[in-house]
């Protein structure tokens, strides 16, 4: 097997490719060389997927039997489908990292992978989509709806759709565990959002970059849910966190409603945390009926926090900086609650 990875040296793409040279396969990988090492054993190919010159270049080092693309999310749909554009008479197949967030309805309800998508059309550039007032639809989704399509006109049937929720692990570059694991560190009374019992479904970096490896293998097409199956609720998460950085803390389950008083930003100030009804229930039966195989919640947080305790690093992202809340806001939050 063959496979050429779009990035390849970080977070998901890093996980890919361990993954496949685990499996015997050869790997060419494709970036900038900016965020991370090639890993030894790839064929690295140095490039801008934005420039048709460093496309073409790519192309005549295939062909592949398969392209996983893990480097895209931050690309408008015409840069998608300039490199789609470019492989596809150099590719057999071509497994596509997307988002939950390209469904119309989501995060409002649940929904299968048969919903109707955010309207964007292939050739989009970045100032396509808009961000609704309670935060959804979002600019982001309409983005990667259109990268789909982008995708979806240049390899149809030969197309594979992730689409994931929330990517944890070991590794992670946007800091919504590694906050939550800092914070239990530090121990003391923590800000949590109630109520303890609600069920959240981020899944490993490790098991998504495995049944992207799986589906570059097969010949079937279409999307994939890629959520947590059983998923785990917040209280549990906290206590896992506290568990394994060792921390002395004791969470404060505070509403809502109050979280909203003292306009408590919801997914980012509090990382993992959103109300509406369908953004933790999503069904993934499709892909797990297809292989998805998800490990425990738990060993996820317990090899982050570990991974965290070795020095580990992420590349540098301007996500990383937009998680967790403020010490002082979170000190005053609390100030109102008895201890």
């Amino acid at each position: 097997m063959r496979i050429l990875v779009m990035g390849g040296t970080w977070f998901l793409g890093k996980s890919v490719v361990d993954g496949a040279l685990r499996r015997g396969w050869e790997v060419t990988t494709f970036n900038r060389g900016r965020s991370g090492r090639d890993a030894p054993g790839t064929e690295a190919v140095h490039g801008d997927r934005t420039s048709r010159e460093d496309l073409q270049q790519l192309a005549v080092q295939g062909p592949w039997d398969a392209v996983i693309d893990t480097s895209s999310s931050e690309l408008p749909p015409r840069d998608v489908r300039l490199a789609a554009q470019a492989l596809r008479d150099r590719a057999a197949r071509w497994v596509h990292i997307s988002t939950v967030s390209v469904y119309a309805g989501w995060p409002h309800r649940t929904l299968t992978e048969d919903a109707t998508l955010l309207d964007c059309p292939p050739d989009a550039d970045e100032t396509h989509g808009h961000t609704g007032a309670d935060g959804s639809p979002t600019k982001y989704g309409f983005q990667k709806a259109g990268g789909e399509r982008a995708i979806a006109e240049s390899f149809d049937d030969r197309a594979v759709f992730l689409r994931p929720g929330v990517i944890l692990g070991p590794g992670e570059y946007v800091g919504r565990l590694p906050w939550w694991l800092n914070r239990a560190h530090r121990g003391g009374r923590i800000l949590a959002p109630a109520p303890a019992e609600r069920c959240i479904q981020p899944v490993d970096v490790r098991d998504v970059a495995a049944f992207a490896l799986d589906q570059a293998a097969v010949s079937d097409s279409g999307a994939y849910n890629i959520a947590h199956p059983e998923g785990i609720s917040f209280g549990d998460f906290l206590e896992a966190c506290l568990t394994s950085t060792e921390g002395a803390g004791r969470p404060v389950w505070v509403s809502p409603e109050v979280l909203a008083e003292y306009r408590v930003k919801q997914w980012t100030e509090l990382p993992l945390w959103r109300t509406h009804d369908g953004v933790w229930s999503v069904d993934s039966s499709r892909a797990v009926a297809a292989g998805l195989t998800c490990r425990p919640l738990r060993e996820t947080i317990n090899d982050t926090s570990a991974w965290l305790r070795a020095d580990g690093r992420p590349v540098d992202h301007t996500r990383w900086a937009d998680h967790g809340i403020d010490p002082d806001k979170e000190a005053k939050i609390l100030a109102s609650f008895a201890s």
